[in-house]
């Protein structure tokens, strides 16, 4: 006798009483923000793993409550419907969302003046909305793309197109006389810190990769004695080129050098100030809240690359808050 293999599939199968009539599409609208699909009337499948069934318990609990019934069940597609064809239910539902995410980026694009010298920093501030906006929508599909739908790709390639030109238009003029206040000149290197990045590596990393080069790769080094080699740039390290100066952190020192006239990009510095270097200069009130952001984050995530991903989210969002202000 061989073994049955383990189960692929959750089932959701409800009942949903026909009134009131908004209890039904919002039971529906919960089920699509799961990322499931329906193979039946009233029956949803979802990839099974430990957060889709937590996920699909709370949509039972709301639906016994709401008056209906429910059941959850574990399940392999025998006769009928196939593994494959349930796949590809998922894909067709991601591939329009992507479609849909592809349409409104190109709208973004067709906005930009085709000649980026003459946009104005409206234009820009307007790219940098559009450009966050996106990059959530982006980000919340992928998370529900289950099965590698194949308009992932065109999309996410119209977003790098939208952040290329904000590269180019977030670029201060260069100061006469002064090529090392232009960030293209790093461009291309590798940017090299210690390992068990925190506060200020953290939002030097997302501002270096946000504002200076979209492609920049990072290494992480025990940082004694560390000699950099040819083509990589040491940040918040003995000897770094952008390092700690005087009383300013090296997010300050960058910012200074490359961004002296972004405010938000120095309000954010004042944050990071007072959390690596404590010393309380600036108070500003979101300090605690970012701090203990950062703290949860640095116990969440041992690998570096991650604190990286996670903390350019954050500080995303924190430099929109600071901008819009």
């Amino acid at each position: 006798m061989t073994d049955c293999p383990e189960q692929k599939w959750l089932l959701l199968i409800h009942q949903i009483p026909p009134k009131p009539g908004y209890f039904r599409v919002k039971i529906w609208r919960r089920l699509q923000s799961l990322g499931a699909v329906a193979i039946k009337n009233s029956v949803y499948a979802i990839p099974k793993n430990d957060e889709t069934l937590e996920d699909f318990h709370w949509v039972l609990k709301e639906i016994v409550q709401g008056g209906g019934e429910a059941s959850i069940c574990t399940a392999d597609f025998i006769e009928g419907l196939t593994d494959g064809q349930v796949e590809d239910l998922f894909r067709t539902a991601r591939d329009a969302d992507y479609a849909q995410l592809s349409e409104d980026a190109k709208s973004v694009l067709n906005a930009v003046p085709a000649n980026l010298s003459a946009a104005t920093d409206e234009d820009r501030n307007e790219l940098e909305a559009s450009a966050v906006r996106l990059k959530k929508r982006f980000a919340a599909i992928k998370t529900l793309d289950f099965f590698n739908a194949s308009g992932r790709d065109v999309a996410e390639g119209l977003l790098a197109r939208v952040e290329e030109i904000l590269f180019k238009l977030r670029r201060p003029s260069p100061v006469p006389g002064e090529s090392n206040h232009d960030p293209a000149r790093l461009s291309g290197r590798t940017w090299v810190t210690r390992r068990g990045v925190y506060v200020d590596r953290i939002a030097c990393a997302w501002l270096i990769s946000r504002f200076m080069d979209p492609g920049a790769q990072f290494r992480f080094v025990s940082g004694k004695g560390y000699r950099p080699r040819t083509g990589e740039v040491c940040f918040d390290m003995f000897d770094g080129e952008f390092t700690h100066r005087g009383d300013l952190c090296s997010f300050e020192v960058l910012v200074n050098q490359f961004f002296p006239n972004d405010q938000a990009l120095a309000e954010i510095g004042k944050i990071i100030h007072d959390l690596d270097l404590k010393d309380a200069k600036f108070k500003m009130p979101e300090t605690a809240g970012i701090g203990g952001l950062i703290d949860g984050l640095a116990s969440a995530h041992k690998s570096d690359e991650a604190r990286l991903e996670r903390g350019r989210a954050m500080f995303d969002d924190l430099y929109e808050y600071f901008r819009r202000r």
